[in-house]
C-alpha cells in the first residue's frame, strides 16, 4: 500500500496490473475489478435498460466483455473508470439498438398506440449515454488529481474522507481539487452552449 502512494501514477500502475491479472484469468482481480465498478456498471445499465431484470443480465455481459478484453486495456490511453464507463455504455447502447430493432419488426403486429409509448424510450437513454460520454471526456481533461477525485467521488461512490486515505492526501486538499474540478466542468458547459 505504502508503495502506490510514494509515487505519483501509482493508482494507473495498480490498474494496469489489476487488469493483467484479469485477462490472466485471476480469480481475486476479476472479483476486484467487479467490486470497484459493479455498482456504477449496475447503476448505468439500471438508467438504460427498461427492467432491472435486463439491467442485472447487461451488467453481467459487460463484465464478461471487460474480462475478455482486458488485455486490451492501456492505461496511457485513459483512466480505468473512462475504459470501463466506455465499454458498458457500448454495450448498452447495442443493447437498446437490438431492443429497438426488435420493436420495429414486431411493430406490424402491435397496435400503432403501443409502438408510441415503446419507440421513443431507447432513443432518449442513447441521448443520456451520448452526454454521459461527453461529460466522461470533459473529466480526461482534467488534471489527474481533480480527474481522480471527480471520478471516485461521484461515479464510484467514494466519500472525500475515504479518497483522502486512499491517496494519502490532506482532506482539504481533495476538497479544493473537487471544487476546481467542478468549477473547470461547469466553464467547458458554458464554452460549448456559447458556441
Amino acid at each position: 500500500m505504502g508503495d502506490r502512494q510514494a509515487h505519483p501514477g501509482g493508482a494507473e500502475r495498480s490498474d494496469f496490473d489489476l487488469m493483467q491479472r484479469v485477462a490472466a484469468n485471476e480469480e481475486s482481480a476479476i472479483g476486484m475489478l467487479y467490486d470497484r465498478f459493479g455498482s456504477l456498471v449496475f447503476r448505468m445499465a439500471y438508467q438504460s435498460m427498461p427492467s432491472r431484470a435486463e439491467a442485472e443480465d447487461a451488467v453481467q455481459e459487460i463484465f464478461v466483455r471487460l474480462w475478455k478484453t482486458a488485455g486490451r486495456y492501456d492505461q496511457n490511453r485513459s483512466a480505468l473508470v473512462t475504459w470501463v464507463m466506455l465499454i458498458a455504455r457500448r454495450h448498452l447502447v447495442d443493447k437498446l439498438r437490438r431492443t429497438k430493432a426488435r420493436l420495429r419488426t414486431t411493430s406490424i403486429e402491435q397496435p400503432a398506440a403501443a409502438n408510441l409509448t415503446a419507440a421513443p424510450e431507447p432513443e432518449s437513454r442513447m441521448d443520456v449515454d451520448e452526454r454521459m460520454a461527453v461529460l466522461m471526456q470533459r473529466i480526461e481533461s482534467l488534471p489527474e488529481l481533480q480527474r481522480t477525485v471527480v471520478t471516485r467521488a461521484y461515479l464510484g461512490g467514494q466519500t472525500l474522507r475515504q479518497i483522502g486515505e486512499e491517496l494519502d492526501t490532506p482532506l482539504g486538499t481533495i476538497k479544493s481539487a473537487l471544487s476546481r474540478a467542478l468549477v473547470r466542468l461547469r466553464e467547458r458547459s458554458g464554452e460549448e452552449l456559447a458556441s
